[in-house]
């Protein structure tokens, strides 16, 4: 892969990973309407540690204190019980919406991969979770902060991130629409979707991350490494502002933009695909 594609489809990743548009649709559908060949394992790998990277920055003070608290320490120690105990309930509630989530992969993510990575149930997914979102936007109540969510917030959240192992669904489109039916505002659905995202991207990283030490040792690593470096860092940064780009537009605006772009999406990839299938006929 040329270092110019390489680049471009960080970015992709970057832009599309945190916004509520599906990075997998985009990843596979982007090479696929541009003639290019699939990038490979490794650049999968890199993506995810790139975007993994960028959601551990951004919450990594919060992260600590949640992580700490959740064992038990009292962190900050300046910091009242109340909210101590806050942020022992909330990691505990991350970790059982992590739980649907890594159920979900592990029995199901090779069939998924081998049987609907292609454009028509991308498409598909893409109108689907565009008209959910529409549907969520319109009901939702939005009067409740990060502070006030609970255990079958979580739960369902969590449920709804595994959704998002289906090309085309988006992570951070399917819980924020589950945030929002929940009542949660929409800044308060999407940082808590970005915090539920931590742990099922470091799977995702570290599950790969063997396969490619070992193409690494036997020497059949398909990009060089200079080139995964890259490709990493520009995933992270992007990544990063895209984060708190999207936290600061919710707290004024709404969804609408995203979901008319995955409707008229998922309508062209779907007209594309058929398309195609006419001509090979």
């Amino acid at each position: 892969m040329p270092l110019y594609q390489a680049l471009i489809l960080a970015i992709v990743q970057a832009l599309t990973e945190f916004l509520p548009v599906s990075s997998t649709a985009h990843l596979v559908l982007f090479p696929w309407l541009a003639g290019w060949p699939e990038p490979g394992l490794a650049f999968d790998v890199a993506l995810h540690a790139g975007t993994l990277l960028a959601v551990v920055l951004y919450f990594l003070r919060t992260w600590l204190e949640l992580i700490l608290c959740g064992l038990g320490f009292h962190y900050p120690a300046s910091s009242p019980l109340e909210q101590v105990q806050q942020n022992r309930r909330m990691f505990w509630y991350l970790v059982a919406g992590t739980i649907p989530g890594g159920i979900v992969g592990l029995l199901f993510e090779h069939a998924i991969e081998e049987h609907l990575h292609s454009p028509i149930p991308i498409g598909l997914a893409l109108i689907a979770v565009g008209l959910l979102m529409w549907l969520a936007e319109s009901t939702a109540r939005l009067n409740r902060e990060i502070n006030q969510t609970r255990l079958g917030d979580s739960l369902l959240i969590g449920v709804a991130q595994a959704l998002a192992l289906f090309p085309g669904v988006s992570r951070s489109g399917i819980t924020i629409a589950a945030g929002l039916w929940r009542g949660l505002k929409r800044e308060t659905a999407a940082r808590f979707s970005f915090l539920l995202s931590t742990p099922i991207i470091a799977g995702a990283a570290t599950k790969e991350l063997p396969k490619l030490l070992r193409l690494h040792h036997a020497g059949e690593l398909d990009l060089p490494l200079w080139t995964l470096a890259i490709s990493i860092a520009t995933s992270a940064v992007g990544g990063y502002l895209v984060i708190a780009f999207f936290l600061r537009y919710l707290q004024t605006r709404t969804l609408k933009i995203f979901i008319v772009y995955r409707i008229l999406f998922g309508i062209v990839v779907l007209l594309l695909a058929f398309f195609q299938l006419g001509h090979a006929r």
